[in-house]
């Protein structure tokens, strides 16, 4: 596989760093719900923006710099779309107003950069150093596949021990005072509800990097790959939780299409630990040359087809239950754009 250009890298990053900043700081000068349009144009803008950077690798790199990418850009992107769902849980249960889940999800996805950033770094350093980490990242996307499966999103015993621990020891107010932390009641300082939902947003974060960066790795080694497809992947998403509203919840069969994208990235990296193992107790030390590889194209057409097959299969039950009850799937989905409040399945 052909290197890419230093210039590229570099540039690269500079305008993805200065694309965030400038985000961030149209959020805070501007917090408002964003309409059904803006929230569009935005989605359509930075999907535009991930495909025409993949075509820059295929020109500048080669057709494997490409779909490594466009692969590892689309499992980042549907494990945050899975994201989603937990941010959608966090803002519900905390009451987050509306005017005020913009400037939450773009902490949240600050903080959830700044992780897969830290974990990406440590993947690195350790599949340079130890080809056995292999068996390990394969193993845990196995099992946080079949966890992915048995569980549910809204389970009412999830707050973290973190966040219980808060509630206990720290003196937190029943109002929002906007975005901060701290406030002032009656000439006393106390901390408010945006600190435990910025804990548990965090921790969320630092749960999810555990999954996407092995399941990243498992499509590339390139840490530049890694790290552009999980900015790109996260860029949008704030945008994406306000478009899909509560369409998202109906999404029921997401977590399946997700699971078997994590059991097969599990499954390629366990190959790939076979295919170049080192470990004496296994085949004596040797490669085990009847491993398979599973290129790069075949992973990426198993990540669409999953991704496809789940969001089709939970559109087409939503819309017979829907239909059942005597309505339209979109007459029954609020949107957290309408002025409706926002409820649950």
């Amino acid at each position: 596989m052909l290197e890419l250009p230093v210039w590229f890298e570099v540039g690269s990053l500079i305008v993805l760093t200065l694309i965030l900043i400038g985000d961030l700081l149209l959020v805070l000068k501007r917090p408002h719900v964003p309409s059904m349009k803006e929230s569009t144009l935005w989605v359509v803008f930075y999907v535009a923006l991930a495909l025409i950077f993949a075509g820059m690798m295929f020109w500048l790199g080669d057709a494997e710099h490409g779909g490594q990418f466009l692969a590892g850009w689309l499992t980042e992107y549907s494990l945050s779309i899975d994201n989603l769902f937990v941010f959608v849980i966090i803002m519900a249960r905390f009451s987050v107003p509306r005017k005020l889940q913009q400037e939450v999800l773009m902490v949240g996805i600050i903080i959830a950069l700044v992780l897969r950033g830290i974990f990406i770094l440590l993947g690195a350093s350790l599949i340079e150093n130890f080809s056995w980490i292999f068996y390990i990242f394969g193993a845990w996307l196995v099992w946080t596949a079949i966890q992915q499966v048995r569980g549910d999103h809204e389970d009412e015993d999830s707050e973290t021990f973190i966040v219980r621990l808060l509630r206990k020891r720290v003196r937190i107010t029943d109002e929002y005072d906007g975005v901060k932390l701290r406030t002032t009641i009656d000439g006393k300082r106390f901390f408010t509800p945006m600190l435990i939902v910025f804990v548990a947003i965090g921790t969320t974060d630092l749960l999810f990097a555990l999954d996407s960066i092995p399941a990243i790795f498992g499509i590339t080694q390139s840490a530049f790959i890694v790290f552009t497809a999980n900015v790109f992947a996260l860029m949008g998403l704030r945008q994406l939780y306000f478009l899909l509203g509560g369409l998202l919840e109906r999404l029921e069969y997401l977590k399946y299409g997700i699971a078997f994208i994590l059991a097969f990235i599990g499954v390629k990296l366990v190959l790939h630990a076979m295919h170049v193992n080192e470990l004496p107790f296994i085949n004596g030390g040797e490669h085990i040359e009847w491993a398979p590889e599973i290129s790069t194209w075949m992973s990426l057409g198993v990540i669409l087809a999953a991704m496809a097959v789940a969001t089709v299969a939970s559109l087409v039950k939503a819309r017979v239950d829907a239909r059942r009850r005597g309505h339209k799937l979109m007459d029954e989905v609020p949107h957290f754009t309408d002025d409706s409040e926002h409820s649950g399945r």
